[in-house]
């Protein structure tokens, strides 16, 4: 067989087009959850860590934060699908999937926004003093729209990156799209799906990437200019 018909076969392609496309809407949906969860505990946790009310709780969530960017995000997924059981936890393939995403994009949120939160000038915070505001609300009104604004182009990579560490999903079944693209190339004893399951996963993650890139610039210009 050449090449083509190995590697590019069109047919093969379309006769598991739709077994692609279930695994498709399971990915799109797995990434959501995990980037929508991982951005808001990884606020929270960046919170905690800058302005926990005890010194106790600062260094568990710098721990916390430590571990789950330290540890790979397979070992996480397998040891909350496999271990957990062990001790009487069971989760579904996919709430395991989203579980250990969430944990990892936590724990980079959080040290992107704590980045974001420090490179403001002192004085905003002696500013809302000054005018009565309470802590919750200078931290709602003041702090975060400015941190937002350092931690996107960051904040954009980091989702791009779980987009596409959803494909380890398929360790624990979860029928995401490399599940389905693997299930495919199995059926037809042909390797197209996997070829086709990479052109789409580039068709959707590459304008996010391109994203990046332009918030990158823009940030580099509103910061010299």
């Amino acid at each position: 067989m050449s090449l083509l018909d190995t590697f590019f076969n069109v047919e093969v392609m379309a006769e598991t087009l739709p077994m692609l496309w279930r695994g498709l809407v399971n990915t799109v949906f797995l990434s959501s959850t995990a980037i929508v969860c991982g951005v808001l505990l990884g606020i929270l946790w960046c919170l905690l860590r800058l302005y926990g009310p005890t010194l106790a709780l600062r260094w568990t969530t710098v721990f916390l934060i430590d571990v789950f960017r330290a540890i790979p995000i397979l070992v996480i997924l397998v040891v909350i699908y496999y271990a957990l059981p062990f001790v009487g936890i069971s989760l579904s393939s996919f709430t395991s999937a989203a579980l250990a995403l969430s944990l990892v994009l936590a724990a980079f949120t959080a040290e992107v926004f704590r980045a974001g939160i420090e490179s403001l000038p002192p004085g905003q915070f002696e500013a809302a003093r000054a005018l009565g505001l309470p802590f919750p609300v200078t931290l709602w009104k003041v702090v975060l729209p400015q941190a937002v604004r350092v931690a996107v182009p960051p904040q954009t990579s980091n989702c791009v990156a779980i987009a596409k560490d959803t494909s380890l999903a398929s360790v624990v079944a979860m029928p995401d799209l490399l599940k389905q693209a693997t299930d495919a190339q199995a059926l037809t004893a042909n390797p197209s799906p996997l070829i086709a399951a990479a052109l789409i996963y580039f068709v959707i993650l590459w304008p996010a990437v391109r994203l990046v890139s332009y918030l990158e610039i823009r940030s580099k210009r509103a910061h010299t200019g």
